[in-house]
């Protein structure tokens, strides 16, 4: 799942609709990408962003498995075409895109690259 539904799921945001929560509460298994810790850990030191800071342990509560970032995933980055500068998204979308994963976001343009995607 992008970070932003990972927070809003943390938060139980309304702006989560309730066929998503579903989808996400039934799924077999449901991926956190360690891109996703790593960009709430970067935005929260500098100050844009307030994130749990226990989200290790979350995660387990929340059913979710932690899908690391590995050599393949990073390299996968760099074929991916430029419809999205954001890095920690294009590693979202090559982690989908190489693990034939739904990635689940509010993220339109991020269709663009062809996985599949769950949209908010």
């Amino acid at each position: 799942m992008d970070t932003h539904i990972l927070l809003w799921w943390l938060a139980e945001s309304p702006k989560l609709s309730k066929t998503v929560k579903t989808k996400i509460a039934d799924a077999e298994i449901v991926y956190v990408s360690a891109a996703s810790a790593w960009e709430m850990a970067i935005k929260t030191a500098v100050g844009k962003l307030k994130a749990p800071d226990d989200l290790e342990e979350q995660l387990p509560r929340h059913n979710f498995e932690q899908l690391p970032v590995s050599v393949s995933h990073a390299l996968a980055v760099a074929k991916l075409p430029r419809h999205h500068t954001d890095p920690f998204d294009r590693m979202l979308v090559a982690q989908a895109s190489l693990e034939s994963l739904t990635l689940v976001t509010a993220d339109p343009q991020l269709a663009a690259y062809g996985v599949s995607i769950l949209r908010v």
